[in-house]
């Protein structure tokens, strides 16, 4: 197929689209309070005393208490043996209690007042001294200071050994969340291809994939999205002033929403027009790094020989060597999950084992400066027998979609 010959309005592509999040299922209580005590066997098995989780994902993964994070500080203190304690202004008690799942005592200060000394009072009250205390790696340095300055009793480290390894192992839910997720992300590439055509700014593009994901079901639209044409496809994240769309141009579009919290995040290159040899060549390149990284995803392997799977084959190919361009200048993939970047990943340094439930991006990128660049993006997660996808790979820089 050649992508923009026949394409139909905004209007006609998303008149096709339908909410995709009919059945889907929420996290349920149990599995809340199953994340709490996966916490606290972590907490024992590192010799912490406790961890603070601040307002944002590590909040609501432990207590299901959606809240961003701020000037104020609100969180939540999970100790090893206990109840959970959490932390908010007075004037925001009632409204915190209403987003709460997991219950616990919510302990308040004033305008006037330091929530830093509550913390040190709170760890006092529930029994806690001269402990170790984990901080979520996530929490604002005016807090971690605050807190250490007000309980200088307390040794205090960063709590990612139990963030980290509570939620690098993704539960059957939040899979479920993901997959359907990133099939409604996929629904909305294929119709965002239909309405290309020459001139096409980047922008347009944007706006109807934002469009798109609201049909299919995502409320708040699109969580991010790159569009890039020509020349500006070589680089990751894009551009200052991207150019509109011409004929033969290469087309990276990289987009994602959510899903209860949940991302997508999937990108798809192609070309509007007909191929060239050199981009049939460097695409099918891109494919086999795609490819060669996931086949090397097995249980108990390091997340850097994936990456370096990868990098071999663009590598053999006279790209490189490592990280340099023109070839693969980032890693090869990420953790994803409440966060659309998280632990652990598909990079050199990483020497994680691969388990059951991890899921990653895998998206080695191909990049000539000068020329353009390909990406392709799917996802996988590990499953006993070895990696499964999400979404399948792209079928062929003429038909990416499996369409004809």
């Amino acid at each position: 197929m050649t992508i923009g010959v026949g394409g139909v309005s905004p209007q006609q592509a998303l008149a096709t689209l339908t909410n995709m999040t009919h059945g889907i299922g929420l996290i349920s209580d149990d599995e809340f309070n199953r994340r709490i005590q996966h916490a606290q066997r972590l907490m024992a098995q590192h010799g912490l005393d406790a961890i603070y989780v601040n307002a944002g994902t590590n909040l609501y993964y432990f207590t299901g208490t959606r809240w961003f994070a701020s000037e104020r500080m609100v969180g939540a203190i999970i100790p090893a043996v206990g109840e959970v304690q959490y932390i908010a202004p007075a004037f925001e008690l009632d409204t915190l209690q209403g987003y709460m799942t997991i219950k616990g005592q919510v302990n308040t200060w004033h305008e006037d007042e330091s929530p830093f000394q509550l913390f040190a009072d709170v760890l006092d009250n529930i029994g806690v001294s001269q402990a170790k205390i984990g901080i979520d790696e996530s929490t604002a340095f005016f807090i971690s200071d605050g807190i250490a300055q007000a309980a200088p009793q307390h040794r205090f480290v960063s709590a990612t050994t139990v963030t980290a390894g509570c939620r690098m192992m993704k539960s059957v839910a939040e899979i479920a969340l993901m997959q359907r997720a990133k099939d409604m992300t996929l629904e909305v590439h294929k119709a965002a291809a239909s309405i290309l055509y020459e001139g096409i700014t980047t922008t347009e593009v944007e706006n109807f994939i934002h469009q798109a994901h609201v049909a299919v079901g995502a409320p708040k639209g699109s969580y991010f999205c790159i569009v890039l044409f020509g020349q500006d496809t070589a680089y990751p994240h894009g551009v200052k002033s991207p150019k509109a769309l011409a004929l033969n141009d290469t087309v990276l579009i990289d987009t994602g929403c959510q899903l209860q919290g949940y991302n997508s995040d999937i990108t798809r290159t192609y070309v509007f027009g007909e191929p060239n040899a050199r981009q049939r060549q460097l695409w099918q390149l891109e494919q086999d790094a795609q490819i060669a990284a996931f086949e090397a995803a097995q249980i108990g392997t390091p997340c850097g020989e994936v990456d370096a799977a990868a990098r071999k084959v663009l590598e053999a190919a006279g790209f490189g060597p490592g990280y340099a361009v023109p070839g693969l200048p980032h890693r090869t993939g990420h953790g994803i999950g409440l966060d659309i970047h998280e632990w652990p990943y598909l990079v050199g340094n990483d020497i994680t084992p691969l388990a059951v439930g991890m899921c990653f991006s895998n998206e080695p990128m191909l990049c000539v400066p000068g020329e353009f660049g390909i990406r392709h993006e799917d996802h996988f997660y590990m499953t006993a027998q070895g990696p499964k996808w999400f979404t399948p790979p792209a079928k062929s820089i003429d038909d990416p979609f499996y369409l004809a």
